[in-house]
């Protein structure tokens, strides 16, 4: 059997995300996921967060609790590739999670995006195993949560560019020829994680809202790392944390 018929919605699976965590009473409605342990400590200085829960990801993940404004959000670092972070939300959602944030640094397909702009995903081109165990094969997954998250940033008056983002679990296959393809097909980034996390999304009927920041670029003669001096990356990261505790505030 191909990979792609790997779909199974006749019978149930065998092993639950609720045999592996407790649902937590009083859990927060949002769940937000981010990548950067950096984040943690600053997050620890300025809101005083609570672990109220662990992720099973070989080592226990702690899931914290914060307040934001006058909102509680639960806040877990995810791991980075889309069968990690399937886990992860599939988990947050057996504690008891309604709706979930996720957002990280993406690959730019065109050098015109520049480093700290944001995108928002409408579609992931599904070059990953996850969502073919959620969903019927297809080539895109659909990400039906754009529109409202384009809404949030418009009300919020913050700028970002729509399209196709091109979901792989290679980091290291990335190739140009693959590139070029899906450039054609009119990807503008790559990432890890959204095909995956869309399948679940659909699959659970639980909403999951994913939002984007151009780092690195494929769209040169030889990878572009885009570096930043300390100082203005920490600037510019703290800022993206800040918005997208802003996003989640209107959820």
């Amino acid at each position: 059997m191909s990979i792609i018929d790997s779909f199974d919605n006749q019978t149930e699976e065998i092993i639950s995300p609720t045999n592996m965590v407790p649902k937590i009473e009083n859990f927060p409605e949002i769940a937000i996921l981010v990548f950067k342990e950096r984040f943690f400590s600053y997050l620890r200085e300025e809101y005083g967060m609570k672990v109220i829960g662990h992720i099973n990801a070989g080592l226990p993940v702690p899931v914290y609790q914060l307040k934001f404004h006058d909102k509680t959000f639960a806040i877990v670092r995810t791991i980075i590739g889309g069968a990690g972070t399937a886990g992860t939300v599939e988990e947050l959602i057996a504690m008891g999670a309604k709706k979930l944030l996720i957002y990280g640094t993406c690959g730019t397909l065109s050098k015109d995006i520049l480093k700290g702009h944001f995108v928002i995903p409408t579609a992931a081109y599904r070059d990953e195993g996850v969502s073919y165990h959620y969903m019927k094969s297809s080539d895109y997954i659909e990400v039906k949560t754009a529109k409202t998250l384009c809404s949030i940033f418009d009300a919020l008056h913050i700028p970002y560019i729509t399209g196709k983002t091109w979901t792989t679990d290679a980091f290291y296959r990335e190739t140009r020829g693959n590139m070029e393809k899906r450039k054609k097909e009119g990807c503008i980034v790559v990432e890890m994680e959204c095909a995956s996390v869309m399948a679940i999304s659909q699959f659970r009927n639980i909403p999951i809202y994913q939002f984007l920041y151009g780092d690195d670029t494929l769209d040169c003669t030889a990878w572009d790392r885009r570096k930043m001096d300390d100082d203005s990356k920490e600037k510019m990261e703290r800022k993206i944390l800040e918005i997208g505790f802003k996003v989640a505030e209107k959820l």
